[in-house]
C-alpha cells in the first residue's frame, strides 16, 4: 500500500502537465463544461455519449499526451496501468461541480457538491 500512495504521490505531480495542457485547450474546456467528456477511473478522459470527430480526435490526443506522461513516471518502478489508475483517482477527485466522471460501477454521474464517488483503492 506504501509503493501505491507513493505512486499516486508521484503522478499526481506528474500529471499535472497533462492537465494544464489540456485545460489551456479551449475546445477541451467547453466540452467538459458541457458535460461531452469525464474523467474515468482508469486515468483517461472518456466520451459521454456519442461524441463528434472532433471531440474524439481531441479526447484521443489528451489520452496520448496522458499515456506518455504514465509511461514516463512507471519508468520509476510502477506499471503504466497503476499510474493510469492513481492519476483517475486525482483526476476524480479534482472534477468541480456539474462536471461528468464516471463512477466505479461504469456509469456516468455529474459531480455534485460532495465528493465524487471512487474506486477504494484510491487513496
Amino acid at each position: 500500500m506504501a509503493k501505491f500512495t507513493m505512486i499516486a504521490a508521484g503522478l499526481a505531480l506528474a500529471g499535472l502537465a497533462t492537465a494544464a495542457y489540456a485545460q489551456r485547450d479551449p475546445a477541451y474546456q467547453a466540452a467538459r463544461s458541457a458535460g461531452q467528456v469525464g474523467e474515468q477511473p482508469d486515468g483517461y478522459l472518456g466520451i459521454v455519449g456519442a461524441g463528434t470527430p472532433d471531440l474524439r480526435a481531441l479526447v484521443n490526443s489528451i489520452n496520448i499526451q496522458r499515456k506518455a506522461k504514465y509511461t514516463e513516471s512507471a519508468a520509476a518502478g510502477a506499471t503504466v496501468e497503476q499510474m493510469a489508475f492513481a492519476s483517475g483517482c486525482n483526476l476524480i477527485l479534482k472534477t468541480a461541480p456539474g462536471e461528468k466522471y464516471k463512477t466505479p460501477g461504469g456509469t456516468w454521474a455529474t459531480r455534485g457538491a460532495g465528493a465524487p464517488e471512487r474506486d477504494s483503492r484510491c487513496v
